[in-house]
């Protein structure tokens, strides 16, 4: 199956109503799906990334102008497949009933937890990683004995398309189906009335999905961004750090949720840190505009956004440094080159807005407390990257700072453990999921009491006499 060169006729928002419908009604009647038909999904799943691998490449390329198939593969098709396997190979325990304490005024009843599936899911994906935003949720979703419908994101039609083609042929459509579709699509796919809803993408649109959430009290989880920093800590080698950071802040050029939006650097180790980024990016995208490493950046709106950036920090009276020595944007093919903004003023939209882009502000700090306190006077970012080999001092991190998560000594790599939850706080999210979180997230926990044959209800009701009243006080005392 090769990816379509155009997307598929794009469905009316009034055809919603029915795809729920039918979903809906699919859930009726498989209301509990046992572990074997779970895992049938989730095999289809994983056989439908496996096959359409390259294609799936293409695609996402396709949508970017252009897009490293070697990044696809690492950070999208890769993750993607590990967290289906995890799936699979935890489902039984995650879906076996777990058993609790039992009051011991209530015993010998028994008291348990049983994982039962929400019903509808609704998942909305963007265009950055349209892959692996679309399949980690899914891969929860389905986990959790679900149906979903997953809105792709009109940005990466190729993409959307060529999902949609494959899902259509692996699976059922009250089971698994794509949405594709403009603004008016999404805004009546969040206004169904789903049993979940995931968003990931901007805070700006995440807070008007939670207001058409909120009509129908559905619960979310919402995935958004915000300004992640990275905080470079007194006497770590400042070579390593500039180098893990630029990795991480280059993957897809910038164009990543949990990308290293600023760099926290002692004062006096700036220029050691600003040539070690120089080397190191030189080492990586000899000639950003043409290697085949480098993504593209979106589109053109995007492409200008940054260049907006870049122009008005400048004019304000920062240092632009950009790399390696030469490289110069390239409208074009849309290659936006690494860019350091050193000295930035915090009125700048740079120090204020979510870059989503491969600029990076490099900003000096006095002592380890300044640090901490810059970053507690900013909204809680959706990750925070620590580079710190002093254990005193990453406790202070991890105990005074609050964040969706965090990686310390790297940037990127918490998002890629399957055990551990993702998500984020305050203005970058609310809600987690992946691996046994995302299973918990698209279940309802259910608490069931069950009563024993024999047991002592019979004394604890009307008509109520003296031997009711002594029980009573001694329950009291």
């Amino acid at each position: 199956m090769n990816a379509p060169s155009a997307p598929n006729a794009l469905p009316a928002a009034a055809g919603l109503a029915e795809r729920f419908a039918a979903q809906r009604a699919a859930c009726a009647r498989e209301p509990y799906p046992d572990a074997a038909s779970r895992d049938r999904r989730l095999a289809a799943l994983e056989a439908l990334l496996r096959d359409q691998a390259e294609a799936i490449a293409r695609a996402v390329s396709s949508d970017f102008g252009h897009r490293s198939v070697h990044e696809t593969r690492l950070l999208e098709l890769f993750p993607s497949l590990e967290a289906v396997r995890h799936a699979r190979r935890n489902l039984r325990r995650w879906m076996r009933p777990q058993r609790r304490a039992t009051s011991r005024w209530f015993l010998p009843g028994r008291s348990s937890v049983l994982a039962q599936p929400l019903g509808v899911v609704g998942i909305v994906v963007p265009w950055n990683y349209p892959v692996y935003l679309a399949v980690g949720p899914l891969v929860a979703a389905l986990a959790a004995g679900n149906r979903a419908l997953v809105k792709m994101s009109e940005h990466a039609p190729a993409t959307a398309a060529l999902l949609d083609e494959c899902v259509r042929a692996a699976f059922a459509p009250d089971e698994v189906a794509i949405v594709t579709g403009d603004a008016e699509v999404g805004r009546a796919f969040v206004a169904l009335p789903f049993d979940h809803l995931l968003f990931t993408g901007s805070t700006g649109v995440g807070r008007a999905v939670m207001r058409a959430a909120a009509e129908n009290l559905t619960p979310v989880t919402l995935e958004l961004g915000g300004k992640s920093p990275a905080l470079v800590a007194p006497g770590y080698p400042i070579g390593h750090a500039a180098e893990r950071i630029l990795v991480g802040k280059l993957m897809n050029a910038g164009q990543t949720c949990i990308a290293p939006d600023y760099a926290l650097v002692p004062e006096g180790r700036v220029r050691e840190f600003v040539a070690a980024a120089q080397a190191a990016v030189a080492a990586a995208y000899p000639d950003p505009s043409h290697s085949p490493d480098y993504t593209s950046i979106v589109d053109a709106r995007h492409f200008a956004r940054l260049a907006s950036y870049v122009a008005e920090a400048q004019a304000l009276g920062a240092e632009v440094v950009t790399m390696p020595a030469g490289a110069a944007p390239d409208p074009a093919r849309r290659r936006y080159p690494p860019t350091l903004i050193v000295g930035a003023p915090e009125a700048c939209r740079v120090m204020r807005e979510e870059i989503f882009g491969p600029i990076l502000p490099v900003v000096p700090y006095a002592d380890f407390d300044a640090a901490l306190a810059y970053v507690n006077a900013r909204p809680r970012p959706l990750a925070l990257y620590c580079f710190d080999r002093d254990a005193a001092r990453v406790r202070r991190v991890l105990t005074e700072t609050v964040a969706g998560g965090v990686t310390v000594n790297d940037t990127i790599l918490h998002i890629a453990q399957d055990d551990l939850p993702f998500g984020g706080v305050g203005a970058s999210g609310m809600g987690h999921y992946h691996g046994r979180d995302g299973f918990l997230a698209f279940s309802k926990q259910k608490g069931v009491f069950r009563q024993a044959r024999w047991n002592a209800m019979a004394l604890f009701k009307p008509p109520y006499g003296k031997t009711f009243e002594r029980l009573v006080d001694f329950l009291l005392r």
